[in-house]
């Protein structure tokens, strides 16, 4: 007959044994406020979060893999009649750990891609930037700005002076650079000219 997991005390004692099927060295500490929970750190230093998700079935768990970074990469879970802490320790190394390595393996793919992405980016960032003398550069999401702007010296007109500017966004990975020019053209040109020699150099 299942187990009803209806007090912390309960769902606290229930994740101990089945810290104890896992292995020798795995531990327990506790889940997230508000939620009946338990979280089981496993001999390899991986992190299951235990919950109890329906208190109208105090007999069932769904079990999340804990990733080091769930923004990119959603966190596996699996769902289990909590028969008794072998069974769902039995479950957790048959369903959810194949999960758990797949999506270890994902998040590291997506961190190597983004971070050669940001590197080749950094790398056209650069270069427009050392073509453009006092240029600010801007770190956004997945993108780099390049801002520059020169105010020509007064000419004792009243109106304020045209400001001459260039704005450089360069894409995720450095393969697109979008150029937005303002000023007067004997003022654009020479940036557009100097912008075009930097990305042939």
């Amino acid at each position: 007959m299942a187990q009803q997991l209806t007090t912390q005390n309960e769902m606290d004692a229930f994740a101990e044994q089945v810290a104890r099927e896992l292995g020798t060295h795995c531990r327990t500490r506790p889940g997230y406020p508000h939620k009946l929970g338990r979280i089981i750190i496993d001999d390899e230093n991986r992190g299951l979060r235990l919950y109890r998700y329906d208190p109208r079935r105090p007999d069932r768990l769904q079990i999340y893999a804990a990733l080091p970074d769930e923004t990119q990469v959603q966190a596996p879970s699996i769902k289990v009649t909590a028969i008794s802490p072998a069974h769902v320790a039995r479950e957790i190394t048959r369903r959810l750990y194949p999960l758990h390595t797949q999506a270890l393996a994902q998040a590291a793919e997506l961190t190597a891609r983004q971070q050669a992405e940001a590197r080749a980016r950094r790398t056209v960032a650069e270069t427009v930037a050392a073509a453009l003398p006092g240029a600010r550069i801007e770190e956004q999401h997945r993108r780099t700005r390049i801002i520059w702007q020169h105010v020509p010296e007064a000419t004792g007109q009243h109106h304020p002076a045209p400001v001459d500017s260039l704005s450089v966004t360069v894409g995720a990975a450095g393969e697109r650079v979008h150029v937005e020019a303002g000023g007067p053209p004997e003022a654009v040109l020479p940036m557009l000219a100097a912008l075009t020699r930097a990305t042939r150099e």
